[in-house]
């Protein structure tokens, strides 16, 4: 455990749900290694789930009677009043030791924290577990201020790539959460307040976005947020996220991956939230077979009754399925030579920095922005091409499995995928970009 030899106490809060809380777990690593004393607030649904410190990083959780409510918009008032009824109590209490909190750092997706943490007497720094190009393309598209035309063709966007409307986050066009939207696109007056937005990404892999918001914020690129071990190892206990929701057995995976050549896998996974349609599973399915690779697919368990039959009884010919894996371990595994990925923001950051090329196959929200620079700016992967039903033929599926792994494109692919890896690496590692604005951070609370 790290000693504390800095007086500042940082307080985070992320959102709920595994993929918001891991990225801010590892950054709260970071601030413990550097000697700071680290508290991380969250609820008991899903505290029951975590020990009760990890590391030098305390747990501070808030009861509530009933469970989190399973609709979008709803859960997020709930969260909403149950953190402003009590994180003042929390910040009192934690005030009153010999270190009191100097900062709250706060999940982007709870703009509102930001005057909470103001009127509490604090420091309010903003945490994106999203890229930079999504904070840009909501700037200049927030439809109540928004001059940029879009008549559903291609957009032109200050520091951007040209963008079509399927490469566009779907809440510029979607109206599925409105009061989501709505809290996302109140993020560009809010934090013109925030004393810093800290940002999951760093310099170099988004230059040109990350350049252009420095004349609108006081960003600070902190990633990528990926366990040490696995990127500069200065932190020798930095293994794993170590705060997971979930319980993976990973052996089964390690073992099954052992048995195959070198690249010769396609890792299969849609994060923890995503869910396909029946016929878009079928497809899935039955293109993975015909791709003639080996595959690793994980399907929650709650997709299980979407995958047909027969393709189950011909899977031990070419593929293991799983509920759940060690998705780090997967990625870094010397069998795996592709990641037909959603998209999710930190799925593509652990891609990147194991470097392994991806065919991207994008969901909803950030997922189809991060397709288009997997496929066309930094060229780690490709996209597959779905129909006019918006489903992904089994045609494209293996076509585009075998073109990174087995045609031309693939090496250059790889060899890509490698090259950000070492730039990732090197800007967390000391020194780095991202290691710099870590120092930085801390030198002003």
């Amino acid at each position: 455990m790290e000693e504390i030899t800095n007086k500042a106490h940082v307080l985070l809060l992320p959102y709920p749900l595994q993929g918001h809380i891991n990225p801010m777990v590892q950054f709260s690593k970071r601030l413990a290694s550097r000697g700071v004393k680290v508290t991380l607030v969250t609820i008991d649904n899903v505290s029951k789930n975590m020990p009760k410190e990890s590391g030098s990083i305390k747990i501070e959780s808030i009861p509530h009677d009933e469970a989190p409510p399973q609709s979008v918009d709803e859960s997020l008032e709930w969260y909403f009043n149950l953190i402003s009824k009590n994180l003042g109590a929390i910040v009192e209490k934690l005030s009153n030791s010999e270190f009191p909190v100097k900062v709250l750092v706060f999940d982007s997706i709870g703009s509102w924290a930001l005057d909470l943490a103001h009127q509490l007497g604090l420091k309010g720094a903003a945490f994106f577990t999203q890229p930079c190009s999504l904070s840009a393309i909501f700037y200049h598209m927030d439809p109540e201020t928004s001059k940029v035309p879009f008549d559903g063709s291609v957009v032109t966007l200050p520091s951007l790539p040209l963008l079509e409307k399927k490469d566009l986050p779907t809440f510029i066009y979607d109206d599925l959460y409105p009061s989501l939207a709505k809290l996302i696109f109140s993020q560009n007056i809010h934090f013109k307040k925030a004393d810093w937005l800290l940002f999951n990404t760093f310099d170099v892999l988004e230059k040109e976005v990350v350049n252009w918001l420095r004349t609108q914020y006081p960003i600070k690129t902190i990633g990528p947020t990926i366990p040490s071990m696995y990127l500069d190892k200065r932190l020798k206990e930095d293994k794993e996220y170590g705060l997971s929701l979930f319980k993976p057995n990973g052996e089964t995976c390690v073992k099954w991956l052992d048995s195959r050549e070198i690249g010769s896998v396609v890792y299969v996974s849609f994060g923890t939230l995503a869910s396909l349609g029946e016929q878009q599973m079928e497809e899935l399915a039955w293109g993975l077979m015909t791709s003639n690779c080996h595959f690793l697919w994980v399907v929650r368990t709650s997709e299980e009754n979407k995958l047909p039959n027969e393709f189950m009884s011909k899977l031990s010919e070419k593929g293991l399925i799983v509920n759940w894996c060690p998705q780090l371990d997967v990625l870094a595994h010397q069998s795996v030579g592709c990641f037909f990925t959603h998209c999710g923001w930190n799925s593509t950051l652990e891609a990147l920095c194991l470097g392994v090329p991806m065919v991207a196959m994008p969901q909803w929200s950030d997922q189809p922005t991060n397709a288009k620079f997997i496929s066309d700016v930094w060229q780690t992967g490709i996209r597959v091409k779905a129909g006019e039903d918006g489903v992904v033929n089994r045609d494209e599926i293996a076509s585009s499995i075998r073109e990174v792994m087995e045609e031309e494109k693939g090496i250059m692919l790889k060899e890509n995928a490698i090259k950000w890896k070492q730039l990732a690496k090197a800007a967390i590692d000391e020194g780095g970009s991202s290691d710099k604005n870590i120092e930085e951070f801390l030198s002003n609370l």
